[in-house]
């Protein structure tokens, strides 16, 4: 029989070590990005289904599999049988006679673990409700260009304690990042995720801090992150959360709280105005950009880490 498949569906699915790994490959994929095509895929069709839209996401996975030698096969659940009722079970079989990886973008991660459940080849999370670990790749790879490494500095996360949230309170801690989420009262992060990222974090000599105020948790901070008030799924609370979160809008002062020489990260898209003012993120301090081009490079390195 042959050996199981890794998958990467959450961030605990790379021990640290070899998540640290991830890591030093991104980097030098980075820098060696000018040098022409790679072969490291070379034969390999990689399978990429969106059932939610992508902008960041399905580019950066296109041009990863490309430039790595590889076919990208970018497919929406309206192209596939799975959107009339074929199951996820059979879809994830057939798949995997044709095609030598997965990368989904879902909703409930639910949908994800079945597909990982029945592939015989590697499954990568792209984004679920749960988590979006394919992100906090591309933000350590940044945090670390941007400070040299992550023992002794922080990372505060400001809003809802979201997937993104969660990818960043497991893998921060997995590094010796401490990382703090500042959220209104009744969108704090899953408490299991809380206790498992404290758990990794006392192994780690990191720290894990949720926290209802803004200010107490920017203050200090070497990097400062928010993301959308209402994610994919969540429209029809789009302004019910507008006068919930605007305590916790990430504007030049409260960013003024965090360190002096502190970074401000977003997922993207971002919403100027909302959870971020337009000189927060259009100003000296931000980094968006470089976190949205590390995609690319992490999950070049993540999917050479799977499938070579």
């Amino acid at each position: 029989m042959a050996d199981a498949p890794s998958h990467f569906r959450k961030v605990e699915d790379l021990d640290p070590a070899r998540l640290l790994a991830v890591l030093d490959r991104a980097d030098e994929l980075k820098a060696t990005r000018v040098a022409g095509p790679r072969s490291d895929l070379a034969g390999r069709t990689i399978a990429m289904i969106f059932e939610k839209p992508s902008t960041r996401t399905r580019v950066s996975f296109q041009v990863a599999v490309t430039e790595l030698g590889g076919s990208p096969l970018p497919l929406s659940s309206a192209e596939l049988q799975l959107g009339r009722g074929e199951t996820i079970a059979d879809t994830a079989a057939v798949l995997s006679r044709y095609v030598h990886g997965l990368v989904v973008r879902t909703f409930g991660q639910d949908r994800l673990d079945e597909l990982a459940a029945n592939a015989t080849i590697p499954v990568v999370n792209a984004l679920t409700d749960e988590e979006h670990p394919c992100q906090a790749l591309a933000d350590l790879q940044t945090v670390r260009e941007r400070f040299g490494g992550f023992a002794g500095h922080t990372l505060t996360y400001v809003g809802d304690g979201n997937n993104v949230a969660h990818s960043l309170l497991l893998a921060g801690a997995m590094v010796g990042l401490s990382v703090r989420v500042a959220h209104p009262d009744g969108y704090a992060p899953d408490p299991d995720v809380v206790a498992r990222a404290s758990e990794l974090a006392a192994a780690s000599d990191a720290e894990v801090v949720t926290t209802t105020d803004p200010v107490a948790g920017v203050s200090g901070a070497d990097v400062v992150y928010t993301d959308v008030w209402a994610s994919m799924g969540q429209e029809d609370e789009a302004e019910a959360r507008l006068a919930v979160f605007e305590p916790f809008r990430v504007t030049a002062e409260l960013f003024g709280h965090a360190a002096d020489d502190a970074a401000f990260l977003h997922c993207l898209p971002a919403h100027r105005g909302e959870e971020v003012a337009a000189e927060v993120i259009d100003g000296p301090a931000s980094v968006v950009f470089d976190q949205a081009e590390n995609r690319m490079h992490t999950q070049k390195a993540l999917l050479a880490s799977l499938l070579t």
